[in-house]
């Protein structure tokens, strides 16, 4: 190991203890990809420095990958399950998809636009992923073909969780997503019942807008 290489697995190690593990981050799986997982690969070279504090940082595309509480924090609330098929909606630059890829048995992820999308899939390509499945189009109108899954984690803020999405959501299945129209939205985890839902407010985050047919206009 060169250096460098040094370098971020310290920080990587900084990074665990005290912005995940010194907050309310508990899930043993979540904390051992996240140690293990080389964020600073996902990132443009000239933010390779600041990958592992807790921020996003930008990833092109007016796009962000999130700070990494947020993601440690979205993939706990959803309980994942080794045999979870789990559907992302904006795959970004693929670090979250590769945390959910390391939890669960097949990661399905939608990306609008085609540089991001190519650029995750040479990063997961890279580091061995075999578990991801993406699409190219409007995430906010759910995974093109016929499909049920046992969680969906959106990536991007939504004026409500889009209906399509619900749609493909197993009944016991859970649903993440930050929603509200505003600057800040507030993270609501939902879980499917037979009849309706049930929703829980985890806490106030800042996402960018989904753009599309059930998210923003443009």
């Amino acid at each position: 190991m060169n250096a460098q290489e040094d370098k971020f697995t310290l920080a990587r190690q900084r990074m665990v203890e005290f912005d995940l593990k010194g907050r309310d981050i508990t899930d043993p799986y979540v904390l051992k990809v996240m140690a293990e997982l080389p964020r600073h690969q996902f990132v443009p070279a000239s933010a390779r420095s600041k990958a592992y504090a807790d921020g996003p940082l930008p990833v092109g595309m007016g796009q962000t990958i999130s700070q990494p509480y947020i993601v440690a924090l979205m993939t706990q609330q959803l309980k994942l399950k080794p045999s979870c098929e789990v559907l992302e909606i904006g795959t970004g630059s693929g670090y979250q998809s590769a945390v959910l890829a390391r939890l669960v048995e097949r990661v399905y992820t939608i990306e609008r636009f085609n540089q991001l999308s190519e650029s995750a899939q040479a990063v997961l390509g890279r580091l061995g992923f075999n578990n991801i499945e993406f699409y190219i189009g409007d995430g906010s109108c759910g995974w093109p073909e016929k499909k049920e899954f046992d969680r969906i984690m959106v990536t991007a803020a939504v004026p409500k969780i889009p209906e399509p999405l619900f749609e493909q959501l197993v009944t016991g299945g859970l649903i993440i997503a930050p929603v509200g129209s505003g600057s800040v939205q507030r993270l609501i985890l939902c879980e499917k019942k037979l009849v309706g839902c049930t929703e829980h407010a985890v806490c106030d985050v800042r996402f960018v807008k989904l753009v599309g047919e059930y998210g923003f206009e443009e």
